[in-house]
């Protein structure tokens, strides 16, 4: 038993040093324990063995680490935590029945969720991990963001409400856990890491036109999330809520067609959720600013090139709302034809957002949802024509479908 653990506080101790101290050697996980005659030995150099004094050059940081803080063990406190407040969700509407993920936000009984979860649901039934079952109330929704609020009557000892994290402390590399219900195994616990911060996807929400206004500020992981997953919290390693499981990329269906992980999930920033949740607990809309512009996500130097644009980082507006905010302010989208069909030249590219750089389109819809609010005004940088130039634009509120 002795020589588990300290095996296992080897490799944590491994792990932390990777991180920790980059000036020092890439150490490979994959390497043998020491052999003898080629073959693997099962002896483990113990504690109390003395080793060869290492150089100056070559000694790391001398720290201990305690059992208490070993991953393993870590796990598995949070997982006893935080699960009691997780909580499996099955929906039946005329179209079907469908299950999804949630959990308990205060002890009056809210739980969040994902709109796209309880969407046109009739009956929702509410599934604790205590085994209770509940059906629970649609007080609160919200498209653009793929979040929802539902509200149960049960009593208080039943509730642990889990904690929202700040989602801006996150740094790509960290470890991060999903909890939900995947293919109705209710309890479910994966790990993995942030692969990346600020990613955007299309809301639920339709503009006038039949095209779809961006969500922002999402978290992309590697965390193990499939259908049931949504919904349900991503939470780092002091197990406060960080994210809320949205989506995942996926190039494939099960036998069943559920769509198949690929190791790319997306989870609403708990930023985003602070900014909406009281508005949703009342049973209100949240307003979004609204600049009134699309903007291609990214571009290529070739495209730079086509466009006769001097470089490739900024959002390149193609299309500007007649009488909105931008079109107000003087912003101009491209409207000169190109080589490609479609693609055409003349647009501004944004290249910052106030006194925030924008490299592509998301990093400026991030800053502003998390940054602004309907009647703010933000400072648009763009190059027109090889010039640079500032634009004062006052936010409106992202319109519905027949405003």
């Amino acid at each position: 038993m002795k020589n588990r653990k300290f095996k296992l506080a080897l490799v944590v101790l491994v792990l932390i040093l990777a991180v920790m101290a980059c000036s020092l050697p890439q150490i490979d996980l994959l390497d043998p324990l020491p052999s003898t005659g080629g073959q693997e030995t099962e002896e483990v150099v113990t504690e109390t063995e003395v080793a060869q004094e290492p150089t100056p050059e070559e000694q790391a940081p001398s720290f201990v680490i305690p059992d208490e803080v070993l991953l393993e063990d870590a796990l598995i406190e949070i997982y006893n935590n935080v699960s009691r407040g997780v909580v499996s969700i099955q929906v039946f509407a005329q179209t079907g029945s469908g299950i999804g993920s949630g959990f308990v936000i205060d002890k009056e009984g809210h739980i969040v969720t994902n709109y796209h979860v309880v969407e046109q649901a009739g009956d929702i039934e509410v599934h604790f991990p205590s085994g209770l079952k509940v059906f629970g109330e649609l007080v609160g929704e919200d498209l653009d963001s793929d979040l929802a609020v539902i509200r149960v009557d049960v009593d208080p000892d039943e509730l642990y409400p889990l904690t929202l994290g700040d989602s801006s402390q996150l740094r790509e590399g960290q470890s991060v856990i999903a909890i939900g219900n995947p293919y109705g195994l209710s309890g479910t616990m994966t790990t993995g890491i942030v692969s990346a911060r600020g990613r955007t996807l299309e809301s639920i929400r339709q503009t006038e036109t039949g095209q779809f206004f961006s969500a922002g500020d999402l978290i992309q992981t590697d965390a193990t999330i499939n259908p049931g997953n949504s919904g349900g919290p991503l939470l780092n390693l002091n197990g406060e809520v960080i994210g809320i499981n949205r989506a995942i990329q996926t190039s494939g269906t099960t036998i069943t067609g559920s769509a198949v992980n690929s190791g790319i999930g997306f989870a609403v920033s708990s930023n985003i959720l602070k900014l909406v949740l009281p508005a949703l607990k009342a049973g209100e809309t949240y307003g979004y600013p609204y600049l009134g512009l699309s903007a291609l996500p990214s571009l290529s130097l070739t495209q730079a090139e086509f466009l006769g644009l001097s470089q490739a980082n900024g959002a390149y507006v193609v299309e500007v709302v007649d009488g909105g905010p931008a079109d107000q302010a003087g912003l101009r989208a491209g409207s000169e034809p190109t080589q490609i069909q479609g693609f055409f030249a003349g647009g501004d590219l944004i290249i910052g957002a106030d006194d925030t750089e924008v490299l592509q389109f998301s990093e400026m819809l991030s800053y502003m949802m998390l940054n602004k609010k309907p009647g703010d005004d933000i400072v648009i940088t763009v190059l027109r024509d090889g010039q640079e130039m500032e634009f004062t634009v006052t936010l409106g509120e992202r319109p519905t479908i027949g405003q």
